[in-house]
Order: C-alpha cells, then sequence, then structure tokens
C-alpha cells in the first residue's frame, strides 16, 4: 500500500513494453475506434505517416501501469494528466515509460508526477505530468499517525505561569507529558516553585522571564525555549492583569490601555513570535484564556476587562481561520470566577452569591480549567479549532 510520506521527491519508476497486432485489436475491441489510420495498411499507405500508427492513447495507457503498479502504486487515485504527443508508435516499436516524482501536494494528500514515453530509439514520443491522490488504508493512517504522535515532541510554553491558573496548567501538562517553559515577570520564586514541581514528575522544566507586553523580549523568550527545551509545540496564554472596578467617570484611558497590553499586545507578540516554528513543524496548539464576562451582561464597571477579552475573542477566532491550513489548532477556555488571587478583592459576600447562582454550586477552581487546558492540548482535540471551552459550572448554558 503506499504510503504518502513514505515518497520523496526525486522517486523514479520504468517500464517497458512492446507494441504488438494483438494490442491494437483490443484496444479496438474496447474502445471502438477503428479508424483507418490505425489498422488499415492500404489507408495508411496513401498518408503521410505512410503505415499504421498506434492509437495515442494505447501507448498512455500504460502511464496507468507505471501509476497503478509502480510509483505510488496500491492506493493510486489519478485526477489529473496532461499529454503531448511527439511522434507516432507503431507495431514492434519497444516503448519505454518513465515517472519521477516532481512535487508534493500536502493539502490534497497528493503527488505530481513527470510522465514521458520513449522509443527504442530513445526519442521522445510523449510527454505529460500526472497527478495522483495516495488514498490510503484508514487503519494505517491511524497506526502511522499514532506512531508520529509519540515521536511528537510536547513542549509547552505557558504564559502568566505563576497566577493560580497557570501554576496548576504547568502542573496538569507536565503530568500529560509536556515538558513546560515557565513564564514569569516579576515571581521569580513561585517560578522557581513550579520548576521544581515539574521536574519532579519527570518532565523538563525552564523558567523564563519576560515581560510580555515587548515584542523584543517575547522573541528572546521563544527562542530561548526553543533552544532549551527543542521546540514549542503547545502555548497557553493565562497573563492577566489585576482587576480594576472603576466607574467611567473615572476610567482613564491608561486603563484601558492595561488590560489592552495584556490581552492583546501580548497576546500578538507571541504568535507573531511562535507562529513561524509551528508552521515549520506543520503543527501546534495555541489556547487563550477569555473570560465569562463576555458570555452575557457583564460585571458593572470592568470596562478594561472585558472590552480587552471581547478583542481576544475575535483576535483567536480570526487566527484560528488562518492558521488551520498549517495543522496549528487556536482556542479558547473561558471561565466562571475561578478560586484564584485575582479575585481578592471581590467582596466574600459576591463571591458566595456567584457561587450560589452556579447550578453545581461552586466556584471553578484552578483543577478544573487545567483539565479542560489537557484536553484542548491532547490528541483528543485534534479536529476542534475556533471554539471558546467554557468552564463556568452551567451558569451560561449555550
Amino acid at each position: 500500500m503506499a504510503n504518502y510520506n513514505s515518497i520523496q521527491i526525486g522517486d523514479k519508476a520504468v517500464i517497458t513494453h512492446t507494441i504488438t497486432e494483438d494490442d491494437i485489436r483490443q484496444f479496438v475491441a474496447l474502445t471502438g475506434d477503428d479508424n483507418k489510420i490505425h489498422i488499415d495498411n492500404e489507408f495508411a499507405g496513401k498518408t503521410s505517416f505512410k503505415k499504421p500508427v498506434a492509437h495515442g492513447m494505447l501507448s498512455a495507457a500504460f502511464i496507468s501501469t507505471i501509476i497503478g503498479t509502480k510509483i505510488p502504486g496500491d492506493g493510486a487515485l489519478w485526477f489529473s494528466q496532461t499529454l503531448d504527443f511527439l511522434l507516432p508508435v507503431r507495431v514492434g516499436d519497444v516503448i519505454t515509460v518513465k515517472a519521477e516524482v516532481i512535487s508534493k501536494i500536502e493539502s490534497l494528500h497528493a503527488i505530481e508526477l513527470q510522465t514521458d514515453i520513449y522509443n527504442q530509439n530513445h526519442q521522445k514520443v510523449i510527454a505529460g505530468k500526472a497527478k495522483i491522490k495516495i488514498v490510503e488504508e484508514e487503519i494505517q493512517t491511524k497506526e502511522r499517525a499514532q506512531a508520529e504522535t509519540s515521536l511528537k515532541k510536547r513542549i509547552a510554553l505557558v504564559l502568566g505561569a505563576t497566577g493560580g491558573i497557570g501554576a496548576e496548567i504547568c502542573r496538569r501538562l507536565a503530568l500529560d507529558g509536556f515538558d513546560i517553559a515557565i513564564h514569569y515577570n516579576s515571581n521569580k520564586e513561585k517560578s522557581a516553585e513550579i520548576e521544581t514541581q515539574v521536574s519532579a514528575i519527570g518532565r523538563k522544566a525552564f523558567a523564563v522571564k519576560a515581560d510580555i507586553t515587548s515584542r523584543e523580549e517575547v522573541d528572546d523568550m521563544v527562542l530561548r525555549t526553543i533552544r532549551r527545551l527543542g521546540g514549542i509545540s503547545l502555548v497557553v496564554n493565562c497573563a492577566t492583569a489585576k482587576l480594576s472596578s472603576i466607574k467611567l467617570a473615572d476610567l482613564g484611558w491608561d486603563e484601558m490601555v492595561k488590560q489592552f497590553d495584556i490581552n492583546i499586545k501580548a497576546s500578538f507578540n507571541i504568535v507573531k513570535a511562535v507562529v513561524p516554528h509551528m508552521k515549520e513543524n506543520k503543527d501546534g496548539r495555541i489556547i487563550f484564556i477569555t473570560s465569562q464576562a463576555t458570555e452575557n451582561v457583564p460585571p458593572p464597571d470592568w470596562y478594561g476587562y472585558v472590552t480587552a477579552k471581547y478583542a481576544l475573542n475575535g483576535f483567536a477566532k480570526s487566527l484560528a481561520v488562518e492558521l488551520a491550513a498549517s495543522n496549528i489548532a487556536v482556542n479558547l477556555v473561558s471561565p466562571g470566577m475561578t478560586e484564584t488571587d485575582l479575585i481578592s478583592d471581590i467582596p466574600e459576600k459576591a463571591r458566595m452569591l456567584v457561587a450560589a447562582k452556579t447550578p453545581l454550586k461552586r466556584l471553578a477552581s484552578p483543577k478544573d480549567i487545567a483539565g479542560v487546558i489537557g484536553f484542548l492540548a491532547s490528541d483528543d482535540a485534534n479536529y476542534i479549532t475556533g471554539e471558546t471551552i467554557r468552564v463556568n459550572g452551567g451558569q451560561n448554558m449555550l
């Protein structure tokens, strides 16, 4: 059975065949083409050819033979062919059919062949190009995909890793077999603690400091991660700025910019830095943390936060559309109110009220969020992109 990945540009195959009168009789019987130029000596003698000429498609039919039996062989689905008939072929001629892979078409799982036919005098009698889709047995495709997955490097860069959600994501991904680049901006002590925990699980860990609103520092962080861990197959951005509840009358543009910088500018910077690497590897996952605040009536006075998260949602979905062709999935996780330091300024009474209104009667925990991240990072989520996974205990049922 043909294997698309094993076929290389430059691969070649050759077959030969001697054209006989019986070939021509069978071709006429099959096609009904009894043109006298092919079968009548007297008629052909009165033409410029002087004697019968074999049907052009008789010789060209052997292109099918080389495709079906040699290159690529079983599983070949021939869907395009160009032909130029350069010289006549007659009974007794020995034709040599040559095929060479000249390109691979990843999006179609197909190859392009140069298909030329020569006579015994080394003269090219037919020239053309063929396109063939490689149809593989489903079980073979699945087995190869599983083998490739087992060999694939699983390396995650977690932005905002020292926060409550970020730290739990690092632990979960390490348990799932990922090596982890632990991003921090100021909390070096916490990053060292997470590094120790990841190492204890048996995975490589690397704490890396960067201001993710700086393009230069993000580029450097990505480069150092690739050098240290060998690549980046997953990015999770759970970096966030402290929530501020500010009335419109007191709201300054600087507060809006602070939220846009951490949600949009930082996300833009990491995407610009890591996508070329993922495209080169033809594989990648990018996951952003958005907010339930964009799912329904927004909390009062969270102007900067809510607006920035709406913008992040649009940015992520636009990325998902463009990057899908490169086998890069982009998704969002939308938590409800989660028990982290981020909500420390929210009164206890308000938190209890949210929990009471939640069908599951509690707030989210960082482990709830990390579990969904683990799923989106797994092979079970291979067919998911551009989606928002809501982790809110049933508060919004869309």
